[in-house]
């Protein structure tokens, strides 16, 4: 069997899918998909506006979620444009180097979002658990060395794969299971030994996105223990209450994460659109929720953006001519 190099023209140009069996359909499927891309952008680039221009939103809990709008911006904008151009413009080809980049940001915007949500999941324990104490503990020097923690962990993790990827041969079909080019599905198209890049990627994602779901789960275990012991009925609901948009974000990234990691490792294989979907779920979903339920569950949110939207359209006014 020949060997070819990665650089070599066999992998040159990589061919992603779309959705399997919906190909003639294509231009309609497109619409929610930009509908969704729209809200994705108007309602994270809303969440960040308003608590930078908002000082009384400067305070742990919207920073931390400052940080998980931009991470959800950043993962959207290397997830959508590459669905949209499959679908409008049937542009499914990808050079090596394209491969690589975008392989290496939904990754590591993927990592970032499971310490961001971890970040979150402390600071809903500390609010819960440490009331008096919350503002003292969580300082602004204390979410700045927590997001650069972040930072820092997921570079580490995250520079090696395309460095280990270039080192392999492939020879295979060079097209992959998903509209996005991901670690796991790279892989196996190569025609030389992956053991050591299928047992680094998955130290990192049990050392990463596994381990920050455990201490998730751990966090939950703690605030439960500290809302039964509360005396109040109306105080237990209360601080469940605050928990809601965070359970959510949970619940949208860890789930079809979950299983799709698994399937590519362990499960048996399945038609292509089971691991298409999941992905889709993956990474298009949280990006498009987590802003909406965010906006309807925080009321401090919802009405910063009126006053900002308020203020813009009053300004507006007063500069414009009178007619």
């Amino acid at each position: 069997m020949l060997h070819i190099n990665i650089t070599n023209s066999i992998f040159s140009a990589s061919l992603v899918t779309g959705i399997p069996g919906l190909e003639t359909v294509y231009i309609w499927v497109s619409i929610p998909f930009c509908a969704m891309f729209l809200i994705t952008i108007v309602g994270n680039m809303t969440i960040i506006i308003v608590i930078w221009h908002e000082q009384t939103l400067h305070v742990p809990m919207y920073l931390i979620l400052a940080m998980l709008a931009s991470s959800d911006l950043g993962l959207s904008l290397f997830t959508f444009p590459t669905l949209l151009r499959i679908f409008l413009l049937n542009a499914r080809e990808v050079t090596a180097s394209a491969c690589f980049t975008q392989m290496f940001f939904i990754h590591t915007f993927q990592v970032l979002e499971s310490a961001i949500i971890l970040a979150m999941a402390f600071d809903r324990y500390m609010a819960i658990s440490r009331p008096l104490h919350y503002h003292s503990i969580l300082t602004d020097t204390v979410i700045s060395r927590i997001g650069l923690s972040i930072v820092v962990r997921t570079l580490v993790v995250q520079v090696p794969l395309p460095i280990l990827l270039r080192r392999l041969y492939f020879c295979h079909s060079n097209v992959l299971s998903h509209s996005y080019r991901l670690h796991p599905d790279i892989i196996k198209l190569s025609c030389s030994s992956t053991s050591v890049n299928s047992i680094f990627g998955l130290f990192v994602v049990l050392s990463t996105v596994g381990l920050d779901f455990l201490l998730i789960l751990l966090s939950y275990v703690l605030i439960l223990k500290t809302v039964l012991c509360m005396a109040s009925h109306s105080g237990r609901l209360k601080a469940l209450n605050t928990c809601i948009s965070h359970l959510c974000a949970v619940v949208l990234f860890f789930t079809p994460m979950i299983c799709l990691s698994m399937l590519h490792r362990f499960g048996p294989r399945l038609p292509s659109h089971v691991y298409v979907t999941l992905a889709n779920m993956h990474f298009l979903i949280p990006p498009v929720m987590n802003p909406i339920v965010y906006v309807v569950k925080t009321k401090q949110i919802r009405d910063k953006i009126q006053k900002l939207f308020i203020k813009k359209a009053t300004e507006k006014a007063r500069v414009s001519p009178i007619t």
